[in-house]
């Protein structure tokens, strides 16, 4: 009789512990589906190819302009030049909402904290358009200790402002111009320097433009 009861316990209790094995193995595919995408979301907002590791970008606010620079053996030359529109008010950015760019302290660069799709993001510009897509495809999150959410971006909706002194603190770059610069140079770590209002070019951007000239 015993023998029996046990048998049917047995008959009863065996299908309970396949469903629960069965839901096991759904939650680890399930979390393994997950961990697989979200590595490859952040392979698709990582740095550019190796090669571009070792560039660097250096912001004018005089010139209106982003340019990549980066290493030909013991030269330093120029790989990329793009327009760009700064802050609405000059000078160095001193709080939150100044509408200034932040500068590069004493010729220490910021860097690349983050690649962020910013495709579907939106701002308000109080200027009667509502919260509009306002950053192109990517945005180069920069380290600028005292102060966040700076950044390098697009121009949706805010393409004329380019090149300019438009924005609220960030970089503005063409939308075009913001894939090419994700896709060709940045990468996280890179180091990107701003220089102050009047500064005009380094010592070694003016050897760089005579190289260039003298091609």
């Amino acid at each position: 009789m015993m023998k029996k009861i046990f048998v049917m316990l047995l008959v009863c209790l065996l299908p309970l512990a396949v469903c629960a094995t069965s839901a096991n193995q759904k939650k680890n595919s399930k979390k393994k589906a997950k961990t697989t995408a979200v590595a490859k979301k952040q392979q698709a907002t990582s740095s550019a190819t190796s090669s571009a590791k070792g560039t660097f970008i250096v912001i004018s606010k005089k010139d209106l302009n982003l340019r990549v620079y980066g290493k030909q053996g013991n030269d330093t030359v120029l790989l990329a030049e793009y327009p760009a529109c700064l802050s609405k008010n000059k000078g160095d950015k001193q709080r939150r909402g100044d509408m200034k760019t932040p500068e590069s302290p004493a010729g220490k660069p910021f860097q690349i904290t983050a690649i962020q799709d910013a495709s579907t993001w939106k701002h308000d510009f109080k200027d009667g358009r509502g919260s509009i897509k306002a950053y192109g495809h990517w945005f180069l999150r920069l380290l600028t200790p005292g102060h966040s959410g700076i950044g390098i971006h697009g121009s949706t909706n805010n393409e004329s402002s380019v090149p300019g002194r438009a924005s609220e603190g960030c970089i503005r770059l063409r939308d075009a111009d913001i894939i090419t610069l994700k896709q060709k140079y940045a990468y996280v770590g890179m180091p990107v320097y701003i220089k102050a209002e009047d500064q005009g070019l380094y010592p070694w951007e003016k050897r760089v433009k005579n190289n260039i000239t003298n091609h």
